[in-house]
């Protein structure tokens, strides 16, 4: 019994850990070529047809972008852009000329994918000589609780995001990276999740 219990335990704490990583990469490249100064202004920009959902995100990355030396701005706060409506690629480019933007990170979400699995109920089998007493029939099954078959649902989110130098004309991709996130309870946590990890791995990748 004791053994079943600690085993449980390694378990839930192995379930607990891996839901602190529930957003990863998948994949990454940075452009070899680019051999620009470091950034000091970085336009932040979520594309998503929902404004607050954009809000949120731009404003979550770009206060864990900031820091000596830098300056992020969310897009929300230097462009107009109205639900339902397409960002004017003109008004882009003269937004980013007069802030002196010299960088811009930028997400989009690619899909949502949500697939079930089966997991088959596990049956406890206790050992014969627990149940030639009552006392050692109940002590051995009171703490055991049967786990009867069920479907999980899992859903991932998966988000590119690129970040481009815009001292050239039309803007120099400079690292793009594909994200998963796990079974996130709300679009909060994706945006949390999200944001730690790019600007972890902009920073690792010298980017940032």
């Amino acid at each position: 019994m004791k053994k079943a219990l600690f085993v449980l335990v390694i378990v839930m704490a192995a379930a607990l850990f891996a839901s602190g990583k529930s957003t990863r990469l998948v994949a990454s490249w940075k452009n070899p070529q680019y051999s620009g100064p470091r950034f000091h202004r970085i336009l932040v920009l979520g594309m998503s047809a929902k404004p607050g959902v954009r809000a949120d995100f731009e404003d979550a990355l770009s206060k864990l972008v900031a820091g000596p030396g830098v300056e992020a701005i969310p897009g929300n706060t230097v462009l107009l852009r109205p639900e339902d409506t397409k960002l004017d690629l003109d008004y882009l480019k003269t937004q980013i000329r007069e802030f002196k933007i010299d960088a811009v990170i930028v997400s989009r979400l690619v899909r949502v994918e949500t697939s079930t699995t089966y997991i088959p109920g596990q049956a406890y089998v206790v050992p014969y000589p627990y149940y030639s007493s009552f006392y050692g029939y109940y002590g051995a099954v009171y703490p055991v609780v049967y786990s009867p078959d069920y479907l999980r649902e899992d859903t991932t989110v998966r988000v590119e995001t690129n970040v481009y130098a815009t001292s050239t004309g039309e803007g120099e991709l400079v690292w793009t990276g594909v994200s998963d996130t796990f079974n996130p309870r709300s679009a909060d946590k994706v945006i949390q999740g999200l944001s730690k990890l790019l600007v972890k791995e902009l920073k690792k990748e010298s980017v940032l």
